[in-house]
């Protein structure tokens, strides 16, 4: 019962660290839809990653499947989950690079763009496709790390309520500053470059990207932390 409970408290704090980057893509998804509901789509669209990530762990022998090769090409054997990678990859770089064109346009382009709300259906149907892969990641790790399918879905669900109470300031916090939300796009970019490599077999070590995104975000703090400090003079 012991090492239930310590894989359980070590695989919530893992699906929380591998959560982030899903809450920041959340967040932008969400700004597409009408300001008065943009909380609430954050919400579902956590909500929506908490069921996929348990069903899938619930059919983990489908899973294990997707690794089984279903054609070759260009003497590269394709599997199931190669697929989902590279869709996912192309995916999250299409909308992040989108995002971030928006940006540069300036702010009353910019105004103008974020005007035309995308309908619910289509951020939610957006939601579900970066869900699924996003939580390929979160399952492997979470039948890794856990010998009980209680203690991985619980941690999902444990993981879960601590994204939902957090994802509002980090919401708040990623929309009041443009440059962090310049930022997190191009992290976004180079997650899913490492998801595109991944689907080709080109082991990214995320521990690269990982350090990057907090050294990069450190020195972006310490900026606003300049910028505070002058605007005060």
């Amino acid at each position: 019962m012991n090492d239930a409970l310590i894989s359980l408290f070590t695989l919530t704090i893992l699906e929380i660290v591998l959560g982030i980057d899903n809450i920041i893509f959340i967040t932008i998804l969400a700004g597409r839809v009408d300001k008065a509901k943009q909380s609430a789509a954050r919400n579902w669209g956590l909500i929506l990653g908490m069921l996929v990530r348990i069903l899938m762990l619930m059919g983990i022998n489908w899973i294990q499947k997707q690794e089984h090769p279903i054609f070759s090409a260009a003497g590269h054997d394709f599997s199931g989950k190669d697929i989902l990678l590279i869709l996912g990859g192309l995916f999250l770089v299409y909308q992040s690079v989108h995002e971030i064109h928006i940006k540069m346009k300036g702010e009353p382009l910019e105004k103008q763009e974020r005007g035309k709300a995308k309908g619910w259906t289509a951020v939610m149907l957006q939601m579900v496709v970066i869900n699924v892969v996003f939580s390929l990641d979160s399952v492997i790790t979470a039948v890794g790390m856990a010998d009980h399918l209680w203690v991985m879905i619980t941690a999902v669900i444990l993981s879960m309520g601590v994204m939902l109470l957090a994802s509002k300031p980090i919401a708040g916090f990623v929309n009041d500053n443009p440059s962090v939300k310049v930022l997190a796009l191009a992290f976004l970019v180079l997650i899913g470059v490492s998801l595109l490599g991944e689907g080709f077999d080109q082991e990214v070590n995320k521990g690269y990207i990982y350090f990057s995104m907090a050294f990069a975000f450190t020195i972006e703090m310490i900026n606003l932390r300049i910028d505070k400090i002058n605007s005060k003079k």
